[in-house]
């Protein structure tokens, strides 16, 4: 993608909001008349009275004197303006593009985001697109407001001498043309690292906090640490060429302006001298020419910071050019009169994976009725949980609910069927109420309670100074795990989907908390169709079938009792040591 394509696809991102830029570029154009005129107004004006009072020729003051107030009342109220409209534009400009971002990310969760960082996302949704309020703010509205008023000031200047004008033009175009091309490629290179540099240190800080247990354990804290510093250095190295070339472009544009200055002295005094101009356009001519390049002056920065700014647009357009997994459906869903569930050949491999993951796969779950998928890790089993979950699509095969193939579903209306219980529970950091609303937003106080009675957490809650109202931390880190997994549970309850999955909801906890939550998930599957994943074979007699899968292969399938003790044993095998070739069912 080339930087041309990039700036179309973003002027047509700005499209609701063009009336706010090119209102903002007028007032920034009328700002800038307004400062120039008043300088070479307040020249002429200065000048004409003290020759009249050397003189004693008599001179009209009211109408320059009202003119310069004007001027300075335009140009204060202009400032306030145009920041008040280009600050509005812009907030708007970038609330519209994270939400429009977002948009485009939720298709691809969670499979085509596996290969992303959590903190390399955050630098996108956030650095990223704060980068692209420079292309609006510092590249559209100097450069339009530079090329207007740069032909109305030679327009000015060639009614009075063409030779001045063409003067006056040659140094505007080095210092607005010819800079910031420079600038603009020597600001490319640094431009690119840096959006780079950036999401690569908040990613390593993220992991360096995450992380920071283990670290410690280790003793690796101080390669994490020297991690962190290599990449802030070389930030901060190209922080500094940037820092150091705009240092540079801002004394040249000073050059270029006093130079145009000379230049024009040069021309114009002879001129006063043979009467062809007055002493006071002299003076107005004079501080006309270094007030104009005011017009200039921000365009080497301008073209500078573009290059960071199209490597923050590739790395936002590389996320929402991906192809998601799932391709949506054009027609409506069906409408479910039965929830039963069944696997057809099914087939699938990870991109870029040796092995399929699962492979003709069969399962048949009537409505009601509880089925639990057993193998080891890396056997296939959460592999089925994302393909039902339409996740990932099947290479071959179907998947069927309620004899309507999956294909035919919209994601969202596939999922609002489906309730999941898993081992990894993830809860956001606010409170227990609000991570329980998220299953059903407009719950009452009472089925909150109710749903929590029945997960056996309401006690629990009571016990707590803020009772629904405490903050759980991030990830739920001021709850343990079996409080974490029955909040679950009352989740699912809130949401009352015919379907339920459970992840290993039982996996880690201790034998009276698994009691405990398995007493829950008994109230909670009463009248659903239920399908479980676990790597234990052993208490199983609650479901009506087994599948056992191993390598993505089914082993065995039946019911709880006709499973053979040697399946058993290949289930354990990995757990005395045996070797097994890894797969990407660990991608949950």
């Amino acid at each position: 993608m080339n930087g041309n394509t990039e700036l179309t696809r973003l002027w047509i991102l700005f499209k609701p909001y063009r009336g706010w830029m090119l209102a903002g570029i007028l007032i920034a154009l009328l700002t800038l008349l307004a400062n120039v005129t008043l300088m070479a107004l307040s020249g002429w004006f200065i000048t004409a009275m003290a020759i009249a009072g050397a003189t004693g020729i008599a001179v009209n003051y009211l109408a320059p004197a009202a003119l310069i107030r004007l001027s300075a009342i335009v140009r204060t109220g202009g400032r306030y303006s145009e920041r008040l409209v280009n600050h509005e534009a812009t907030f708007r400009l970038i609330a519209r593009l994270r939400v429009w971002f977002y948009r485009h990310l939720e298709p691809l969760a969670p499979a085509r985001l596996q290969q992303y960082h959590s903190g390399d996302l955050l630098s996108r949704i956030r650095a990223d697109i704060d980068a692209l309020d420079n292309l609006y703010v510092r590249v559209l509205v100097p450069v339009a407001v530079a090329a207007l008023s740069t032909l109305l000031f030679f327009v000015f200047l060639l009614l009075h001498d063409p030779l001045i004008a063409l003067s006056g033009l040659a140094f505007l175009m080095l210092a607005g043309v010819g800079l910031p091309l420079w600038s603009h490629s020597r600001g490319q290179a640094p431009g690119r690292r840096l959006a780079a540099d950036e999401a690569a240190l908040r990613a390593a800080v993220i992991d360096g906090v995450q992380g920071l247990a283990e670290l410690t354990i280790y003793g690796a804290n101080a390669r994490q640490a020297e991690r962190i510093d290599q990449l802030g250095r070389r930030l901060i190295t190209d922080q500094a060429r940037l820092s150091s070339d705009h240092g540079l472009t801002q004394a040249a544009v000073g050059l270029c302006a006093h130079l145009s200055l000379w230049v024009l002295l040069w021309l114009a005094i002879p001129m006063v001298h043979t009467g062809q101009l007055m002493p006071p356009q002299l003076a107005m001519l004079a501080l006309f020419t270094l007030a104009s390049f005011e017009a200039v002056a921000p365009l080497p920065q301008a073209f500078q910071l573009l290059g960071r700014t199209l490597a923050a647009a590739r790395r936002i357009f590389a996320i929402v050019d991906a192809t998601p997994a799932v391709h949506e459906p054009t027609t409506p869903s069906p409408q479910l009169e039965r929830f039963d569930i069944q696997f057809k050949g099914i087939h699938f491999s990870y991109p870029g994976a040796a092995t399929p993951a699962v492979s003709d796969i069969h399962l048949s779950i009537p409505q009601g009725s509880r089925a639990a998928v057993v193998g080891v890790t890396g056997s296939g089993k959460s592999t089925l949980f994302n393909l039902l979950l339409r996740f990932w699509e099947p290479d071959a095969g179907d998947i069927l609910i309620g004899g309507h193939s999956i294909r035919q579903f919209q994601g969202e209306d596939l999922r609002r069927h489906i309730a999941v219980v898993s081992q990894q529970t993830h809860l956001f950091n606010t409170t227990i109420r609000e991570n329980l609303l998220i299953a059903a937003p407009t719950a009452t106080p009472e089925a909150v309670e109710s749903a929590c009675r029945i997960a056996q957490i309401h006690d629990f809650i009571g016990t707590l100074p803020d009772g629904y109202g405490t903050w759980v931390g991030e990830t739920g880190v001021r709850l343990s795990g079996g409080q974490a997994r029955r909040i679950a549970v009352a989740r699912a309850l809130l949401k009352d989907a015919p379907i339920l999955l459970l992840d290993e909801p039982t996996e880690g906890l201790d034998a009276a908390t698994e009691r405990d939550l398995m007493q829950a998930l008994d109230r909670l599957m009463a009248g659903r169709t239920v399908l479980l994943i676990t790597h234990r074979p052993a208490g199983l007699d609650w479901v009506d079938q087994v599948l056992v899968l191993d390598q993505g292969l089914t082993l065995a399938q039946g019911t709880p009792e006709i499973i053979p003790e040697a399946t058993q044993g290949a289930l354990l095998r990995d757990e005395r040591g045996g070797h097994r070739e890894p797969n990407q069912d660990t991608h949950r």
